[in-house]
């Protein structure tokens, strides 16, 4: 095979990026465009792009890095998911090939490990395991396996909708009642003090993004990073921010509202919203993200978006010393 690879050098940045949006298992997360937006410094990348007959066949975005008292070929940490970008006609062989020269390059960096976390299968325009069957036959194992909540919105919501919990429906009334309106909002500001105070609260813990990288991010993705906020007597009580990932699936990210407005309801009207929404836009998945952490459940979490027709679908990360 005539396959040959090369650093990721940022003169590649538009044809990279021009690949990964026609790729079969590309999302948003893998392009430079997205990855850029982390200050200079912060990761050494060590991306690689892989060509056939002068052509962009492959890539991988990811960096090494010192983690758990070792070095790692890593996934970009930066980034939901990683892994061999590729088109939807690649060849088995060519995949095996992929990753093989992938162990070779985390043996040039001195790595003591390969660390990478794939797109879920639902997110490829082409359903297959090949990328899954070249790890395990380059000797590469389950590092954890997390499970993400995803809606199929094929049905269409009015099927949906049917199949809600009697409790779902009346609190999706309820919200309408009451007046809460759900629309598309500008004001990241508003919102993201609300989900800090959320995470705070519940969970002690921190947003990934800074207010000012979310920010950033809507900016820099206007089309495709989107905040939906419920609005109740002129004032945002909560609001989800949406990852349109590629054309199949939109990711829903922090969801959050405030606790003292519960009573009207806004969660159940946004989720309602945005099942709506995605359909229109197109969307075949609506992917409400991890339920758990080191494959411990939270199973109120579990619970909550399963009442909005979700279910569980392996979020993997593989691993392999080198």
């Amino acid at each position: 095979m005539t396959l040959e690879y090369a650093p990721f050098s940022p003169d590649l940045t538009s044809e990279w990026d021009s690949f990964v949006e026609k790729a079969n298992n590309g999302t948003i997360f893998h392009l430079r465009k997205f990855l850029n937006y982390h200050p200079a410094g912060r990761f050494t990348d060590s991306s690689l792009v892989f060509t056939k007959k002068n052509e962009l066949c492959a890539v991988t975005p990811a960096v090494v890095r010192d983690f758990e008292d070792e070095r790692v070929f890593h996934s970009h940490p930066g980034a939901s998911y990683g892994g061999v970008v590729l088109p939807a006609d690649a060849r088995l062989d060519e995949i095996v090939e992929f990753v093989d020269i992938l162990i070779q390059n985390a043996r040039m960096f001195h790595c003591n490990r390969i660390i990478m976390t794939v797109p879920p299968i639902y997110y490829n325009s082409k359903y297959s395991s090949y990328v899954d069957f070249a790890l395990f036959a380059n000797g590469f194992s389950y590092r954890i396996r997390e499970l993400s909540s995803v809606v199929d919105l094929q049905p269409g919501p009015e099927q949906i909708y049917y199949h809600f919990p009697d409790t779902v429906k009346r609190a999706i009334r309820k919200a309408e009642r009451e007046g809460v309106l759900v629309k598309e909002s500008n004001d990241i500001k508003s919102y993201y003090n609300i989900l800090k105070n959320n995470l705070e609260m519940r969970h002690n813990v921190k947003p990934t993004h800074t207010r000012e990288e979310l920010e950033y991010l809507h900016k820099l993705f206007p089309e495709r990073i989107k905040l939906y906020a419920a609005e109740f007597r002129d004032e945002m009580i909560g609001g989800i921010v949406t990852f349109a990932c590629n054309p199949r699936v939109n990711l829903a990210f922090y969801i959050a509202h405030i606790h003292s407005f519960q009573s009207v309801r806004p969660v159940d009207s946004i989720i309602w919203h945005l099942i709506q929404e995605s359909y229109r836009q197109g969307f075949s998945y609506l992917d409400f993200g991890t339920f758990t952490l080191r494959m411990q459940p939270n199973w109120g979490l579990c619970r909550f978006k399963e009442k909005f027709g979700a279910c569980g679908i392996f979020r993997d990360t593989f691993e392999r010393r080198v």
